[in-house]
């Protein structure tokens, strides 16, 4: 009983001596304990949320599991620092407070970006699976524009937070973008090349682009602040600067109506007296076909004599403007074309050559 009894006391008068160690261990246990219940608590309400068909709250979530959990222990150990502080008066600690309110505002700010980037993604998602009609290219920079406006919010929060003058900032800054302006010209021309296709949009992620000032051709990936991702026909990526579109034409094939079907077919000379019946029966066929479009410029027309043929053109478009459509549409055309030519009586020229002899062969054996 007395051992007991001694114990007992040993601990009481411990205990009474270091109450802050006691307060410190509740402190982390009970931000150990908030982080424990709100991962399962918001990991619950995800999983309920997918289910629906509003994609803003499934964003809200996403963004906030892992700023949550920061900001509960940011909160934490500051205040148990602060008793740490209050005990041992140690100056190291003085700067808990200040610390506190940078975490704070930097895990704010870090839910606000994971905000806008889950947001971004689901519409990007969201139009491509339902083919509802969006901008991505719209998406991607109004993301970053919001991105780098909060970021350098957040800055300048911080840096009022911590006692400098914000508008002594701003002034140096002003003065040291001067300075960089020089010294990154190319970077600069870059970013604003990059903002000029934002504004201006004379293509767009997805769309095929050339240009016949460069040998520029493939389908858009990305259009960064400083350079666009090009992904050519033999799947090479091309990174080309931004600065380079304000100096080149671009060429938009994404972005046409209709594509053209051009071509010269030739028939034999002893079959001049049926070209008016092809030329008029290939006419027909063409305002006929479902394919072409007969509001837009149609000609089939006798066009020259040829060295081995007599010469015919059709000029036409089609509805569609899908690469491998249109390419099925002028084959059909193309067949239909020899049939009709075949039907006439008459037949497709090929180059041939004649010999003249001068005297015929009489004399040689």
């Amino acid at each position: 009983m007395d051992t007991e009894a001694t114990v007992l006391q040993y601990v009481s008068d411990w205990t009474g001596a270091n109450t802050w160690v006691v307060q410190v261990f509740v402190i982390v246990f009970l931000a150990l304990l908030f982080d424990f219940v709100q991962r399962r608590l918001l990991k619950r309400l995800h999983r309920k949320l997918e289910s629906t068909r509003n994609p803003w709250d499934d964003a809200l979530i996403r963004s906030a599991m892992r700023p949550l959990s920061a900001l509960i222990w940011i909160t934490g150990i500051s205040f148990a620092a602060d008793i740490v502080a209050a005990e041992t008066k140690a100056p190291l600690f003085e700067a808990v407070g200040p610390l506190r309110h940078v975490g704070i505002i930097a895990t704010l700010a870090w839910f606000l970006v994971r905000l806008v980037s889950n947001m971004q993604q689901s519409i990007i998602e969201r139009g491509m699976s339902s083919g509802e009609p969006y901008d991505r290219t719209t998406a991607d920079a109004i993301g970053k524009l919001t991105r780098v406006s909060i970021l350098i919010t957040a800055a300048l929060v911080i840096l009022q937070t911590l006692g400098f003058s914000v508008s002594g900032v701003l002034a140096f800054g002003g003065i040291g973008g001067i300075a960089v302006g020089f010294a990154a010209r190319d970077l600069l021309a870059n970013f604003f090349g990059g903002l000029m296709l934002y504004l201006d949009r004379p293509f767009s992620v997805g769309d095929w682009i050339r240009s016949p000032d460069r040998e520029i051709e493939g389908t858009v990936e990305n259009i960064g602040w400083r350079l666009t991702t090009i992904r050519n026909f033999s799947k090479r990526p091309i990174y080309v600067p931004n600065s380079v579109f304000a100096n080149i034409a671009v060429v938009n094939p994404s972005r046409m109506t209709h594509r053209r079907i051009k071509e010269t077919i030739g028939i034999r000379y002893e079959d001049a007296d049926k070209m008016n019946v092809i030329v008029q029966a290939v006419e027909n066929m063409l305002k006929q076909h479902p394919e072409i479009d007969s509001s837009q410029t149609l000609m089939v027309n006798f066009n020259r004599f040829a060295p081995s043929s007599l010469d015919f053109f059709i000029y036409t478009f089609t509805h569609t403007t899908n690469w491998m459509k249109y390419h099925d549409i002028k084959q059909d055309i193309l067949l239909r074309i020899e049939r009709i030519i075949r039907e006439a009586g008459a037949e497709i020229a090929f180059p041939t050559s004649t010999v003249h002899l001068s005297g015929g062969l009489a004399g040689h054996e």
